[in-house]
């Protein structure tokens, strides 16, 4: 593992209504010249939308800047490279993000290959950087992944289907911006997955066994959040309290898995995702209460614990039953925001298993799940959420 913090600087998180005002002063104050905008199409043609927002802030501080729209759902090494080709061409300096999980994804990759060398399926792993990227900015629009403020880079290789990851402390981009009135207009669908992605990423690493006291208190209080806020947002987009909680809760659940880490679920669902495109929140929220169920025998006492934060009354019980309460939540959060319950529903195929079940166990979130599982165990639990009613 490398450890070379020569280029280390601290990240700066804008939280709050109207902070994507702030985005051409701040590429002033880094000296980005000439940033490459990296985002997707359909966030390009929102008229006023984020992207169109960006870049008035860009005008107005003086600041040129290039575009790149192809990024795509999970994105893919063809993305990368697309924007790797676009950035030299036109002598970008720097990268601002904006989109969701995918486009900070993307933009890292980019900045990645630009730096480290071109083939990004071999700095898969944790800390394999050697060189720091390009200088990143990422303007968040989704209340999810909170890639914006992580060191993950989850690329897709669209040849084998593998969803990978590049973790490292190069990938956090220097400032992100979270303006929930961007978000406002996130359809119901996406603001489930989403969601559901920010619930995941703060249950993992309150059980992962690179936990402290400090991720521990993230954890706990962006989970409160979600509670108190997902199933707002799902049913009323434009509710403005909910969403400013659930972008509250993103970026605590990023600030711990940053930290502590994940487990078994994103590294499965990551095999999912990348073998049939399926979105990663849905992906994670299928696989959740299944794979915390099979966990639950290592650190039992955390479970009771997540019950109570959940809201369960566990007054009375056992610590095992008390932990049981806390599948029975995290199955409840599912249905209420309409996530399906099987697998099927993304067209996984039971002979993937196998070969997804290998390649999550290679996965860079895997190694700080809380129980050590085998190939066969791994093949069990997709071969349940396949079953699942």
């Amino acid at each position: 593992m490398k450890e070379n913090f020569d280029f280390l600087m601290p990240s700066v998180n804008f939280f709050g209504k109207g902070v994507i005002e702030k985005i051409g002063d701040r590429t002033k104050m880094l000296n980005m010249k000439k940033p490459l905008i990296v985002t997707g199409s359909f966030l390009r043609s929102m008229e006023n939308g984020p992207v169109a927002q960006t870049l008035a802030s860009l005008d107005k501080a003086g600041v040129p800047y290039v575009i790149y729209d192809g990024v795509e759902p999970n994105p893919k090494i063809r993305n990368i490279q697309e924007g790797k080709k676009v950035y030299l061409d036109n002598d970008c300096d720097s990268i601002i993000t904006v989109g969701g999980g995918s486009s900070h994804d993307c933009g890292k990759g980019i900045g990645i290959i630009l730096t480290n060398g071109d083939d990004i399926t071999k700095l898969a792993g944790i800390e394999t950087l050697d060189n720091p990227l390009p200088p990143l900015m990422a303007v968040n629009t989704t209340a999810g992944t909170a890639s914006e403020l992580t060191r993950h880079c989850v690329i897709t290789n669209e040849k084998t289907k593998l969803k990978f990851v590049v973790v490292s402390w190069r990938n956090i981009p220097l400032v992100s911006f979270n303006d929930p009135m961007l978000m406002l207009d996130v359809p119901a669908d996406l603001t489930a997955a989403t969601g559901m992605d920010t619930f995941v990423q703060s249950i993992e690493p309150y059980v992962s066994t690179n936990r402290n006291e400090i991720t521990d208190g993230q954890c706990v209080e962006a989970i409160k959040l979600v509670e108190e806020s997902l199933r707002e947002a799902y049913a009323n987009g434009h509710n403005v309290e909910a969403r400013t909680k659930m972008v509250e809760a993103e970026m605590l659940g990023g600030m711990a898995f940053n930290n502590a880490d994940l487990g078994y679920v994103h590294a499965m669902a990551h095999q999912l995702g990348g073998q049939y495109d399926a979105p990663h929140g849905v992906c994670c929220a299928m696989l959740l209460p299944i794979v915390e169920k099979y966990n639950i025998i290592a650190c039992p006492e955390r479970f009771a614990q997540l019950a109570k934060v959940m809201g369960e009354n566990t007054d009375g019980l056992s610590v095992r039953e008390a932990a049981d309460l806390s599948i029975k939540a995290m199955r409840q959060m599912c249905d209420d925001v309409n996530i399906p319950r099987s697998i099927k529903a993304i067209g996984a195929k039971p002979e993937d298993f196998e070969m997804m079940a290998e390649n999550a166990l290679k996965d860079g979130n895997a190694f700080s799940n809380p129980r050590k599982g085998t190939k066969e165990d791994i093949v069990k639990l997709f071969q349940e959420a396949y079953d699942m009613k």
